[in-house]
């Protein structure tokens, strides 16, 4: 499920993408999907305008380099507290744990976040939010940063393919309310990987 929080409800369901190896296949299918779901009027972010030329979001090609085995560091002991948004609203969540990994060689370090509400929901339990800046955010990507949704793993390691990041709807439009990506979830690396800025 994809955190992109809207002002009247706080999450949408769409499609699950789990996995422990590389699946190019997989990754294009999500971004196909991704695809229908912004092309029609009913579940889209896009303004009335915007449907006139749209034809598909701009992502960066699917590369086995942004697909990553990280070691999860849960951390139990976190408060609950009210995460920033695009507007006065701010929802509960708690800092699930840490994920680490290697890009490029240099050791990389995110919080991954889950929803308060959202975890006292059977069909949600278990997910979790990842939001992230990186060297791209402002120029190649959306300055907002980018998100990735996460299943809780059952050991201490879990796959992030950053092939599946994509936009918060403010990207698309301002009548959202989205969360903030925290500061201290900013990769000093470029992410060439998932959703490209939407407006120049």
């Amino acid at each position: 499920m994809r955190y992109i929080l809207l002002v009247v409800i706080l999450m949408q369901s769409v499609f699950g993408f789990s996995q422990e190896k590389f699946d190019w296949a997989a990754a294009k299918k999500y971004q196909q999907e991704l695809n229908k779901e912004y092309a029609n009027r009913e579940t889209s972010p896009l303004l009335a305008e915007d449907f006139s030329s749209f034809k598909s979001l701009d992502f960066y090609p699917i590369s086995e380099k942004y697909f990553v085995i990280a070691k999860l560091v849960r951390t139990p002991k976190e408060k609950p507290f009210k995460m920033k948004t695009s507007t006065d609203r701010q929802p509960m969540f708690v800092k699930y744990g840490e994920v680490i990994f290697e890009i490029d060689g240099k050791k990389q370090h995110l919080n991954v976040y889950q929803s308060v509400e959202f975890s006292k929901i059977p069909k949600y339990k278990d997910d979790l939010f990842l939001p992230f800046f990186d060297e791209t955010s402002g120029k190649e990507s959306y300055m907002g940063g980018k998100y990735i949704d996460l299943k809780i793993p059952k050991g201490n390691t879990i796959a992030i393919d950053f092939n599946t990041s994509y936009n918060p709807y403010c990207a698309y439009s301002h009548r959202y309310s989205c969360p903030k990506v925290p500061l201290k979830n900013d990769l000093k690396v470029a992410i060439r990987a998932g959703v490209k800025k939407f407006h120049d």
